[in-house]
């Protein structure tokens, strides 16, 4: 009987019993007959006996090796005008490199402990990180053995580095509902990382936020598990495919951050996540799990956090009883970067780097991101009796695996041609329109919006985020990027005059980078608030784009580079300049550019329309001008509840029946609910129907909805599926997300839309911790949004 290979070829027993006994003879020879047999450079041979073959030629030394990276040490390896030295790197690393961090960066990464001044961001030209890869990959070849070095790359929303293609950020793609568009996204991401040499990519997040303070929210899905689940599954099968072995262009994908990242204590970053174990199952675990499950998910990164007192990082029972055992995940773990080192300086669990090297270690982290100071370490802790050979081999033996899956081995030298070729070119930049265009999401409109083109003769672009693009975190320099002011101008050509004001400015410099922020000077600021509001005072309509910027919301990744806020209303004074636009009397528009979700309430109850944006990429100018002006139909829905003020919070739509009971003087409604969002056009959703109204509990059910277009204009609209368990063992949320489907239908158009929901859909982690679907009514509601509901009953038995 043949047995499939992992690059999709048949061998039969024969050949694998060959194999087999080849690399059990490897340790008995002599080492000039191991040479002459060297299965690891064989690319027909399974991938697992080529690791077994390789392992078994590496010394201590260099196993240590692959698991250590180079950031700033790259440094090490560079030339005078930063090239790769394969002198120096000879030098430097005898036993070989295992990984070099982002070599599009020529710096090399910040952390916690390590952030200079300087910083990152000296970006090399795509040729440039071409010739510096091959030049490494070259000098690898020459090794002893010739292990090649693996690459890894920043790519959240785009490949992070310059003239690569910036699509809209994470939260605003989970914003669009559309599960092939994020896949889509994904692949020509990965397919533009590849084609620079890399084969890893850090990406995708699939951490649920529950803390708008947390300046890290938009790198994620959102607070939904299932959304955040699909919208994940969905980026790791565009980047890296439906194969455990690289294809042409695609790369691995890292799913972070493994877990409770998103609901930190406070809303500070990396703080600890008070969670118990049926919190993490029910809410944290899922998305994790569901792309274990559905992909070949390659890498895992823990997070920075503690849970129970545990640092990720340190956790057996997250990385090892969980990840590893119930879920069957086979890849590699990769630390966040200096992680390993912060068991010692920030949690306080070992009393160095060595012991912290131990406890990653042993809880079966892999790989030393960025700079390998504590696995470094592995060699002489090894040699003294302080770790076992076993653990440096096992964490050897998942990165060598990637190596060999990635097809590094037998790789050519990248084509720097045939990268410029395929990097923001016209297909990718359509597609980060398209993109852009399908997450805009309409928050409020009193009839205002459309814009008609050519009916207002003189038309404001006003405040500090009209001018510049804003593309949010990880976000490198994309050519020719679209602001709000450029996108205008461009839609309404020989149609109006478009005026610009500047309104305020909210910090004193655009420098993302920068450690220390300071906020604009509210004096400058209202000199410049009269100025707009002169402007406005003379034109027919005010677009006031208004937010956050990639400083005031942002990764607090180090006590002097902080990103948390504590208040989540507009930084500064962009309530007085939009306070001052409805003063003119003119209709005021208002273009959210943000961060963090829209928290603005004066804003929200008086503007004539209000268009969420979150951070739209690269071609977001044009994306929200189409918008604007008709040419497009918003479709986009909140991935996130937009809570009133930070007095409400937490807020979240599934939240526990004993929740929510009320305020004095105030309201527990927030001011948009998860899954908002309206149209220009009008669509009437029928109740749901059961493909039956009772059913076993290990059976399935289809839900069907119809959905109708009743308005005059083509659109798009989310049918979002919730489910209830009336009576349980254990108290469970009054809904969760259980379905979503978003459709496009002409004027007068009808379809159906079928959710299939199964034992996934229905099963919850009773009162002994186990899995299982309960008989008892279940509400199956949908409608448009999470409140506007229609509900019919089934009865599992």
């Amino acid at each position: 009987m043949a047995q499939a290979t992992e690059h999709g070829g048949k061998i039969s027993r024969r050949d694998m019993f060959f194999w087999s006994a080849s690399v059990s003879l490897l340790a008995m020879m002599p080492a000039a007959a191991r040479a002459a047999t060297p299965i690891y450079r064989d690319p027909a041979a399974p991938v697992d006996l080529r690791v077994d073959d390789l392992l078994a030629r590496m010394t201590l030394d260099e196993k240590v090796a692959q698991l250590v990276t180079l950031s700033r040490t790259k440094r090490d390896v560079m030339d005078a005008d930063l090239a790769f030295d394969p002198a120096k790197a000879s030098a430097a690393y005898p036993h070989g490199i295992g990984q070099i961090a982002r070599p599009s960066d020529r710096g090399g990464a910040a952390t916690a402990n390590n952030n200079p001044a300087e910083g990152t961001g000296r970006w090399r030209a795509p040729a440039n990180t071409i010739a510096f890869v091959n030049a490494a990959q070259a000098w690898a070849k020459s090794t002893r053995l010739g292990i090649p070095v693996l690459f890894h790359e920043e790519c959240l929303h785009g490949y992070m580095a310059p003239t690569a293609t910036s699509f809209p950020q994470a939260i605003a793609l989970a914003g669009t509902f559309d599960r092939g568009l994020m896949e889509k996204v994904s692949a020509v991401i990965g397919r533009e990382v590849r084609a620079h040499g890399t084969v890893l990519a850090l990406s995708p997040v699939v951490d649920i936020a529950r803390d708008p303070r947390w300046g890290r929210i938009e790198e994620t899905f959102g607070e939904d598990p299932y959304l955040c689940g699909e919208m994940g599954v969905a980026a790791v099968l565009g980047l890296q495919g439906r194969s455990k072995v690289l294809g042409a262009g695609k790369v691995f994908a890292t799913l972070k951050h493994m877990t409770g990242h998103g609901q930190p204590e406070s809303g500070e970053n990396v703080a600890p996540a008070p969670l118990a174990e049926r919190e993490l199952r029910e809410r944290f675990f899922p998305p994790f799990r569901k792309v274990v499950a559905k992909t070949g998910i390659a890498a895992v990164m823990p997070s920075y956090n503690e849970i129970d007192g545990v640092p990720s990082h340190a956790n057996r029972w997250l990385l090892g009883d969980i990840l590893r055992g119930e879920w069957g995940f086979d890849g590699a773990i990769v630390s966040d970067y200096a992680a390993i080192g912060e068991l010692a300086s920030l949690h306080h669990i070992a009393p160095d780097m060595a012991a912290a090297a131990r406890l990653a270690l042993i809880a079966g982290v892999d790989s030393d991101l960025p700079d390998g100071e504590a696995f470094r370490t592995l060699g002489d802790q090894v040699r003294a009796g302080k770790v076992p050979l076993a653990l440096v081999d096992q964490a050897c033996r998942r990165m060598l695996t990637l190596k060999f899956r990635a097809g590094l081995f037998e790789a050519a030298p990248t084509d720097a041609r045939a990268a410029a070729r395929l990097t923001a070119n016209a297909e990718a930049l359509a597609l980060a329109r398209l993109s852009a265009e399908k997450a805009i999401t309409l928050l409020t409109n009193d009839g205002t919006l459309p814009l008609k083109p050519g009916a207002h003769k003189r038309v404001a672009v006003i405040g500090p985020n009209a001018a510049v693009a804003r593309l949010g975190g990880y976000s490198s320099i994309p050519t020719n990027p679209v602001s709000l002011l450029d996108g205008v101008k461009a839609r309404l050509k020989d149609q109006a005059e478009v005026v610009f004001a500047q309104g305020v400015f909210i910090t004193q410099s655009e420098d993302r980078s920068a450690n220390e922020i300071l906020l604009a000077d509210p004096e400058k600021n209202r000199q410049l608030i009269a100025e707009a509001a002169e402007v406005a005072s003379t034109c027919d309509v005010i677009l006031l784009a208004i937010g956050d910027t990639e400083q005031t919301s942002r990764e607090g990744f180090a006590k002097n580079h902080l990103g948390d806020r504590t208040s989540l209303d507009l930084v500064g004074e962009q309530n007085e300049l939009f306070m001052a636009m409805k003063a003119t009397g003119k209709p005021v528009v208002v273009v959210a550019i943000n961060g963090r979700p829209p928290s603005w309430p004066t804003v929200a109850d008086q503007a004539n329309a209000m268009l969420e944006c979150w951070y739209l990429g690269q071609q977001g100018g044009h994306a929200m001008a189409a918008a604007l002006f008709g040419d497009v139909n918003p479709g986009g829905k909140l991935p996130v509840t937009v809570a009133r003020h930070v007095g409400q919070l937490p807020v979240f739509y599934d939240a526990k029946p004993s929740a929510r009971r009320g305020y004095l003087f105030d309201t527990t409604d927030p001011l948009f609910p998860f899954g908002h969002g309206l149209s220009y056009t009008r669509f009437e959703l029928s109740p749901p129907r059961l493909s039956s109204e009772r059913i076993g509990q290990g059976a399935s059910v289809t839900v069907s909805v119809d959905v109708t277009n009743m308005g005059e204009r083509e659109g798009d609209e989310v049918v979002q599926l919730y489910v209830r368990d009336q009576v349980a063992s254990v108290t469970q949320p009054i809904k969760v997300l259980k379905g979503f489907e978003r459709l496009t239908l002409n004027p007068g158009e009808r379809r159906t839309v079928n959710v299939a929901l199964d034992t996934e859909s229905f099963a919850i982690w009773n009162d002994e911790m186990r899995e299982v679907v309960e008989p008892g009514l279940f509400d199956i509601m949908t409608g448009p949004d999470s409140r506007n509901l229609q509900t019919v009953t089934l009865e599992i038995v």
